[in-house]
Formats: C-alpha cells, sequence, structure tokens
C-alpha cells in the first residue's frame, strides 16, 4: 500500500496493536454457556431455525449443551454447516437466528446463539478430530473452483459422499473471504487456517493454489478431466466511484487494506492515515473503518449516501463502529478527491435528502480533511474467465437453479458468485446444497 507523508505504520506500540487485534468478542466460558442454554425455550417450530440459511437445528444443539453433551451439539451444527465456527463470529445472527429469537422483545433479550455455536464448535475443533467419516470411495472426481466458504462446504459434503475432490483457488491460501476478507478481531489467532484444516481432515480433498481460471485452465478443460465442476468464485471485481482524483496516492480498495491488515501477523507493518475517510455501508466498510482507527489513525470518518436503516451493514455493526470511535455521516455522496502527486488533501460530498421517493442530492456541498481514503463501494463478479464457455450470466451473475445447476451439463455454482445473500452462511448453504445436487445427477446418470 503506498505511504505518503501523513500515511505510516507503527502508529501504536506493538502491545496496543495485539490487545486492538484480538478477539473481539471473548467465548463463554462452560458455566456461561449452561446458564445461556438454560433460557432456550427449545420451540417446536423455531423460528430461528427459519432464519438460519443453513438450517442448523438450533433449538437441538442448545438443548445439548445444557444436558452436557458438546459432542453431540457439535455434530448437530456441524452436519448443516460445516463452517459453524467461523459463522458463529461472523454471521449477522442479529437479523438471523437471534433476530427471530422468540425471547427478543422489549423486556427480554434473544438467546445468544452465536456464542453457543462458537462454544460447541470450538470445543469440536480443540479435539482435533473430525467428527465424519468419508462413504465407500464412489471412484468419482469432481474440481472444485474457489477454495473460501462455498467451495470448501461442498468440498467436505462431496468428500463425506464418497468422491475425491481437486480444489482450485488463485490465492496462495484456502479460506476465501475468512481468510482475506474479514476484519482481523473477528477471526483471530489464524482461525480460518485452523478451519481449514479442521474441513480438510475428513480427507480425500487435495488443495492446489495459485491456480487461476482462464489462465491455468479452463472450465471446459476441467469439465473434460472431472465427473462435475463447482464454481465458488466470489467476487474479483471492485467497483469504482467514478469520481475525480480517485486516483491518487492514499485511495486505496477498503477489500485491499482488509487483506493487508490479515496478511500481517503484527500489524505494526500495515500503513494508516492520520484522517481516515471510508465510502459506503457494508460490512466491508464498518471493518475498514474500525480497523483503521484500531491502527492509531486520530480521525475515521465512515460516510453513506443514503439513512442508516439503508445501509448493508446491521445496526449492531453501525453501533459497533460508533464504539470505536468512528463517525458515521449520512445522505452523502462523494462528488471528487482534491490533492497532488504526494497524496489525498480532501474529499468533497454534496448532502441528500429524499424528495418524492428519491435520492436528491441538492443540499449544498461539505469537505472533509482526509490523507487515506479507503472506497467500500461493493464488489463485482467478473464474467471474463467464462466468457467462451456456455454458461448463463444473469444480472452479473452467474445463472443457477435452486440446487446449483448451471446452464452448462455438470457444472453447478454458489457463493457471492451466484445472486442471493452475499453471506459467509449462505455460502456454505450454497456449497453444500449443490454437492447434494451432484451426487444426485451423478447416481441419476448411473455412473
Amino acid at each position: 500500500m503506498d505511504q505518503t507523508p501523513n500515511i505510516a505504520a507503527n502508529r501504536l506500540p506493538p502491545d496496543m496493536l495485539a490487545r486492538n487485534f484480538s478477539d473481539a468478542h471473548p467465548p463463554l466460558t462452560a458455566g456461561q454457556a449452561t446458564i445461556e442454554s438454560d433460557r432456550c425455550y427449545f420451540c417446536y417450530d423455531a423460528p430461528c431455525i427459519e432464519a438460519c440459511p443453513t438450517g442448523i437445528d438450533i433449538p437441538g444443539f442448545i438443548k445439548k449443551i445444557s444436558t452436557g453433551n458438546i459432542p453431540g451439539s457439535a455434530r448437530t451444527i456441524l452436519e448443516s454447516n460445516i463452517f459453524g465456527g467461523a459463522c458463529a463470529r461472523v454471521c449477522p445472527t442479529e437479523i438471523l437466528c437471534e433476530g427471530k429469537c422468540v425471547r427478543n422483545t422489549q423486556e427480554d433479550r434473544p438467546i445468544q446463539i452465536g456464542a453457543l455455536q462458537r462454544y460447541a464448535t470450538d470445543w469440536q475443533m480443540r479435539t482435533g478430530k473430525q467428527p465424519f467419516s468419508r462413504a465407500s470411495l464412489t471412484g468419482r472426481r469432481i474440481a472444485v473452483v474457489g477454495a473460501g466458504p462455498a467451495g470448501l462446504a461442498c468440498a467436505h459434503r462431496l468428500a463425506m459422499q464418497g468422491h475425491d475432490v481437486v480444489v482450485f483457488d488463485a490465492r496462495p491460501k484456502a479460506g476465501g473471504l475468512n481468510e482475506y476478507g474479514v476484519a482481523a478481531y473477528k477471526l483471530a489467532d489464524e482461525f480460518a487456517q485452523k478451519e481449514v484444516a479442521f474441513v480438510l481432515s475428513i480427507g480425500g480433498i487435495t488443495i492446489e493454489t495459485g491456480m487461476l481460471l482462464g489462465r491455468d485452465m479452463t472450465l471446459t478443460s476441467l469439465r473434460a478431466d472431472y465427473d462435475a465442476v463447482f464454481l465458488g468464485i466470489g467476487h474479483a471485481g471492485v467497483r469504482a466511484l467514478g469520481i475525480a482524483g480517485e486516483y491518487f496516492p492514499g485511495v486505496h480498495n477498503a477489500v485491499a487494506f482488509i487483506e493487508e491488515l490479515r496478511a500481517s501477523p503484527t500489524k505494526s507493518d500495515v500503513a494508516v492515515g492520520r484522517r481516515v475517510v471510508v465510502i459506503g455501508g457494508g460490512n466491508t466498510a464498518i471493518d475498514a473503518a474500525v480497523q483503521a482507527k484500531r491502527l492509531g489513525a486520530e480521525e475515521v470518518t465512515l460516510v453513506y449516501r443514503r439513512a442508516a436503516e439503508n445501509m448493508s451493514a446491521t445496526t449492531v455493526e453501525q453501533k459497533w463502529a460508533q464504539t470505536n470511535d468512528v463517525t458515521i455521516r449520512y445522505w452523502s455522496a462523494p462528488l471528487r478527491i482534491d490533492g497532488a502527486e504526494d497524496g489525498v488533501t480532501s474529499i468533497t460530498f454534496a448532502r441528500g435528502v429524499v424528495k418524492d421517493g428519491r435520492a436528491v442530492y441538492d443540499q449544498g456541498n461539505y469537505t472533509l480533511e482526509a490523507d487515506m481514503v479507503l472506497k467500500a463501494v461493493g464488489q463485482l463478479f467478473l464474467p471474463d474467465p467464462l466468457a467462451e464457455d456456455n454458461i448463463v450470466i444473469e444480472a452479473g451473475r452467474i445463472k443457477v437453479d435452486a440446487e446449483g445447476r448451471t446452464s452448462m451439463k455438470g457444472v453447478y455454482a454458489g457463493g457471492d458468485c451466484t445472486a442471493g445473500e452475499d453471506l459467509t452462511v449462505a455460502a456454505v448453504r450454497d456449497g453444500r446444497n449443490a454437492a447434494e445436487a451432484i451426487t444426485a445427477d451423478l447416481m441419476k446418470a448411473g455412473n
């Protein structure tokens, strides 16, 4: 990342950086987990299950915690979501399972489902044992492109079903967004790599890194060499602001900033400005803003085009940013970035308002001084590697049916490269469901 006169590393001492990027939400103790699990009503038609994209039997796993059956609890979670550990840490539980908890009232609070899920899955991972075994080997080989949650969830389920799986990924490490795109304090202590190792411990899965679709292999070649192919290739592109000054030194993509932080063991070598402005309204924007502050930025301002309720980042995430001394400004559209060859000096915004149901930015302008600007205005699926294949792209993503089948026979897809919620838990669901479809289709074909 460019370092200008006002952008520097080592703004905080090592011990403070270590505290700032340690686990943001410590796990429950055994006693806390027991007390919290006893609060559950164990609903019959539990709304929390309906709210979970992977359909975890939430009352079931909580009941097992309350009776001391932690192995059974972990297995219940992991049967539905093999990335239950990461999802317990990064899922927006406040709008999913916990948001639908029947105890979620003005007089009461929801069950801490995410924390209980973490308690059980962490126990399982500490044992070093894979709770599942492989079925009889089928002799079938499946290619998975993308070693993120969607791809690895698909690979794990396929391996359980007796297939051999080769996973290709362009990056040097497996893990996808869990490894490269989540705030360091959410998945601390190398958790992403520990979970990858846990997933792979079932056997039958080979990872080949540094392999880029369209450069090192094509979909046609994979289809010729394997019995089926799953695409979990996520988003490779980043949206541009389309304003003057966007490419001055000191203007960076938030995803690159987060990736650099994730790769640094100490965080002391990651540069940050004194006055940082983050543009965007999603979780990436929140993660970038909070981490910039925790690196030692003096002022961090997150600026969003619309109102708070329009942000894709949840209310909990917005409050988390404000708790970390991040200022959030709403109804502000970026107009231009001012600076020179040695860096950014300021960024100007137009103030907006709703008129006749539309956002109109005619309420005057204002300028924020800044020496670092982080763009978090969305990522894009890049279909270029599939240009020569018979894959239908619809609304900018790969078109699939309800079980992940694409328009090309024997090719399936899931996760962020397909339509739906851009959530880790949704990607896991897509990969798992596609694996079931792959096995079913191979059986129908008599293979």
